[in-house]
């Protein structure tokens, strides 16, 4: 997601806190478990044989490459997520709580669930949108690793107005850019994506604490988050664009991870997921903390060791 004026809201939480706002709160609310819409089924026609040439005879048909549910080395590409941004400290990245590739053993990152080891690489950068991702792609592709994960998303969705956000047919064009390339380059490579999550809820689970209303008015995603404490009709409109484009955006990861035998998606597991205010950030109530990210670990852990899909 995307990072904030350090300055601004360096100052702004240190008089926060020192004024003795609290951080307490109601339980968060569950918020909507909303699907993400079903994927396409990607057909292809066969050519047809021109007339009167020889027949060719039939070409036996590959077998397809297994799974690999123990990947040598991973390269994580996405977000201030991945990075875990204010996760350990405000205003910073802290890649060793990573969902990904973090080496906390109270993380149990992804790399470490997969036995990847210490063979991993962090590719992620905080505020990139999927128009980043080739770029990160190809930084990826130098290490030729055996697995990529992709997390990418949130910053398309909050941007300065709804205006702003990234069209749905811009996100598909990076995206399926991104994916083309990777298997053009890492034939071999598998590829894991996760759904963005459902900004809506992080909105509902955040809006009841006052020092996060206060820090939300910095400017972090104004589309979901500006004028967090009204219900008014324009403000509720605003929030469901939101949300109906990051589920657009979710339909595209879908369909074109469907395109390619090694690519695997989460099936929205993690837009469902029903993050609450103990697993979200201290700092922005809004970016996953240590527990939030442990919580990633383990939903896109169970995606990428299954053997039934």
């Amino acid at each position: 997601m995307r990072m904030l004026p350090r300055r601004g809201l360096a100052l702004a939480v240190t008089a926060l806190l020192l004024g003795g706002c609290g951080a307490g709160g109601s339980p968060a609310d569950r918020g909507r478990a909303g699907q993400v819409s079903p994927t396409a089924q990607i057909s292809h026609s066969a050519g047809t044989e021109a007339q009167g040439a020889p027949k060719q005879p039939a070409q036996p048909k590959q077998p397809e490459r297994p799974w690999n549910v123990h990947p040598a080395s991973v390269a994580s590409l996405g977000d201030s997520i991945t990075r875990g941004f204010d996760a350990c400290d405000p205003l910073a990245d802290c890649p060793e709580v990573s969902w990904a590739t973090g080496t906390k053993d109270g993380v149990n990152s992804l790399s470490a669930r997969l036995s990847a080891g210490p063979r991993s690489w962090n590719l992620a950068q905080s505020g990139a949108r999927v128009a980043d991702l080739p770029a990160q792609a190809r930084a990826a592709a130098a290490h030729k690793p055996a697995m990529v994960t992709v997390l990418i998303g949130a910053n398309d969705a909050c941007a300065r107005d709804t205006a702003a956000m990234t069209p749905v047919a811009d996100f598909r064009t990076a995206f399926n850019g991104t994916m083309a390339y990777l298997h053009r380059v890492l034939p071999g490579t598998q590829v894991l994506v996760a759904s963005i999550p459902d900004l809506e809820h992080l909105w509902s689970v955040g809006r009841s604490n006052v020092l996060a209303r206060e820090l939300w008015k910095l400017g972090l995603c104004p589309t979901m988050l500006k004028d967090s404490d009204s219900q008014g009709a324009d403000a509720q409109a605003r929030r469901n664009e939101v949300r109906n484009r990051v589920i657009s955006y979710n339909t595209v990861l879908a369909q074109v991870c469907q395109r390619y035998d090694r690519c695997r998606f989460d099936g929205g597991a993690v837009f469902r997921y029903p993050f609450g205010t103990g697993q979200l950030s201290k700092w922005d109530w809004f970016h996953p903390n240590q527990d939030g990210q442990a919580e990633l670990a383990r939903i896109l852990a169970g995606v990428a060791t299954s053997t039934t899909l």
